[in-house]
């Protein structure tokens, strides 16, 4: 700014540098407005893929070469690059979503996106945005009681009707994946895999899916119990036999096969023949070891580590099969499967660490050999073996099988469901329209544009279904401002490209998707509306080009800029840094 000297002549006030050279800072509505627009770009990436209608992304990553087919929201935020820091929030909340509940992660950014997009026009309007937090975090504790009164309850019933409700809530999460064409092949098939597990530990390692190309997805089949691929094996191998019926297993971490020592052990040996001695005693430890296997009586012997020719052959000889180098999470489901505990030593085989199986047999699936352990009696794990044509398309049938799974495992914890299809979205809308009327001031407005984001969902429904959005909104709030509740469970009926109730067409979320994706739609919502500026600090090499420029004579500028990083004071530097230009010159 100018300020007047003494003598009423203009005094020039030195420029105050806090930040580094090469530092990229906004401040204000401008930046808040910027940040919300890069919301909102990566809202547009993924909006499509909402529902049953919704279109797939192919993603193709150029480093590693490998392309991706998805229509998982999660999937899709993890795979592209995104570098905006406020973008990155809607990143956050997907993957969180994915982690906490497993489906509803496009749902989750939609609705933030939504939120911001309500908040950017009063924002733009000089609307200081912590009046707009406030209202969003009133309008989320509102609908998240709301969303409580308006779930249903689909637990204490008998086995045989739980089973049915489980899987139309399986249904309803495939409908909107790449396997929704075989829903009722995959329906069943997910919901027996999760009832399989302990109804406390529902873990999701506990249930294996194991993809082999070939064959259509209908081959795919549930082994009730461990299933996997036939590991690197030795000469003898196939001299083993293949199946048995109950057979004892063992589960080892030990090596079986012939080592030389492994600290690099040195021998002297003054005789030739002590040589010998030494190879008996390694021979004999490792017979020692074969010995107490098969003297444990089991007759599946699977080891983490190497069962070299030596080991092979010899349980072949004694009609043993074995299998080595088996991976640790397949071991950790073969222990849960047959009751057995994987052993580190040989040396102590009691019959209690033994597992037990109905039935073990090697069997040919596509082009590929897998061991499968069948009919165990107190397996709490199963594996899903799943074909199909082409690679991506059976890694994304796994992502959609993995969404669906973690749906119903939801649903057995948590047992209430509330309506999809939009219609929950819809019901808290004009809940929280009806809410906002009440209230004098500001946030009255901010309450109503909470509840206009809200009919987001059943509008991008409509949307990708090719359907008029307006019109099916119209009429669900029609049906939604009915007194008494009586449409409060319409929402878009995908069937038949009208409203109808989604609740009697078995369209169903648990109650959790809904709670976590709004809870962690308006906390993303309020992070990035509460941010008023971005700094960007410099990268390293940013600053050392401005140290180059300077020592390459560039000029006063960059002479000031490289004193400037020096810390001296800034106004004398100026000054010296042109002489110092000149000089140089002159020299030179």
């Amino acid at each position: 700014g100018v300020m007047m000297g003494p003598n009423g002549q203009p005094m020039m006030m030195p420029q105050i540098v806090l930040l580094k050279e090469g530092t990229d800072s906004s401040q204000g509505t401008a930046q808040l407005v910027s940040n919300i627009n890069a919301a909102l770009a990566i809202v547009d990436i993924v909006r499509t893929t909402l529902g049953p209608r919704g279109m797939d992304k192919l993603v193709v990553d150029k480093n590693k070469g490998q392309s991706t087919i998805s229509n998982d929201g999660a999937t899709i935020m993890k795979l592209l690059d995104i570098v905006h820091p406020a973008a990155k929030t809607l990143v956050d909340i997907a993957r969180s979503q994915d982690s906490e509940v497993g489906d509803g992660t496009t749902t989750v950014v939609l609705l933030a996106g939504e939120m911001l997009r309500e908040a950017k026009q009063y924002v733009e309007d000089g609307v200081h945005p912590q009046l707009i937090m406030r209202a969003f975090r009133t309008a989320q504790q509102l609908a998240t009681r709301r969303l409580r009164e308006l779930a249903v309850s689909i637990a204490g019933k008998d086995e045989a009707e739980r089973r049915d409700l489980l899987i139309k809530c399986a249904k309803t999460s495939m409908n909107s994946k790449l396997i929704g064409g075989e829903k009722d092949f995959f329906g069943p098939m997910v919901v027996d895999a999760v009832l399989t597990t302990e109804k406390d530990d529902l873990r999701e390692s506990l249930i294996g899916i194991k993809k082999v190309t070939g064959g259509t997805m209908r081959d795919s089949f549930l082994v009730n119990g461990v299933a996997f691929k036939k590991t690197f094996s030795y000469a003898g191998f196939e001299q083993q036999p293949k199946a048995f019926e109950n057979p004892k297993v063992l589960l080892l971490n030990v090596e079986l096969e012939l080592k030389s020592e492994k600290e690099n052990a040195e021998i002297r040996l003054k005789d030739p023949l002590e040589y010998q001695k030494i190879v008996d005693a390694e021979w004999n430890i490792i017979y020692k070891k074969l010995d107490a296997c098969v003297a444990s009586g089991a007759k599946v012997v699977l080891s983490r580590l190497a069962i070299g020719d030596l080991g092979t052959q010899y349980f072949a000889d004694r009609d043993i099969f074995c299998a080595g180098r088996v991976a640790e999470d397949d071991m950790i489901r073969v222990a849960k499967a047959t009751g057995g505990m994987m052993q580190t030593t040989v040396s102590n085989l009691v019959p209690e660490v033994l597992g037990l199986c109905g039935a073990f047999e090697e069997r040919q699936v596509g082009n590929e050999r897998y061991n499968l352990f069948t009919g165990c009696p107190s397996t709490t794990t199963c594996t899903i073996v799943l074909r199909g044509g082409a690679e991506q398309f059976i890694e994304e049938s796994e992502r959609s099988l993995h969404d669906a799974i973690c749906i119903v495992r939801r649903a057995v914890k948590h047992a209430e469901v509330v309506p999809g299809g939009g219609a929950i979205d819809m019901a808290l809308s004009s809940h929280l329209r009806a809410h906002a009327r009440t209230i004098a001031g500001k946030s009255q407005l901010f309450i109503a544009a909470f509840a206009k984001a809200l009919e987001v969902i059943p509008r991008q429904l409509c949307e990708n279904a090719g359907l008029d959005a307006t019109d099916m909104l119209n009429k669900l709030r029609q049906k939604h401002a009915l007194p008494d509740g009586e449409g409060a469970r319409f929402g878009i009926d995908m069937e038949g490209a009208c409203v109808g109730d989604t609740f009697e067409l078995f369209v169903w979320e648990p109650l959790l998707v809904k709670l976590n994706a709004l809870a962690a739609a308006t906390e993303a919502a309020c992070v990035i509306l509460s941010v008023d500026e971005t700094v960007k600090n410099p990268s390293s090499d940013e600053v050392g080009g401005w140290l180059r420029a300077a020592a390459a004579g560039g000029g006063a500028a960059a002479a000031a800029a490289c004193a400037a990083e020096r810390d001296d004071e800034c106004s004398v530097a100026s000054g010296e840094a042109l002489i110092g230009a000149h000089t140089s010159r002159r020299v030179r």
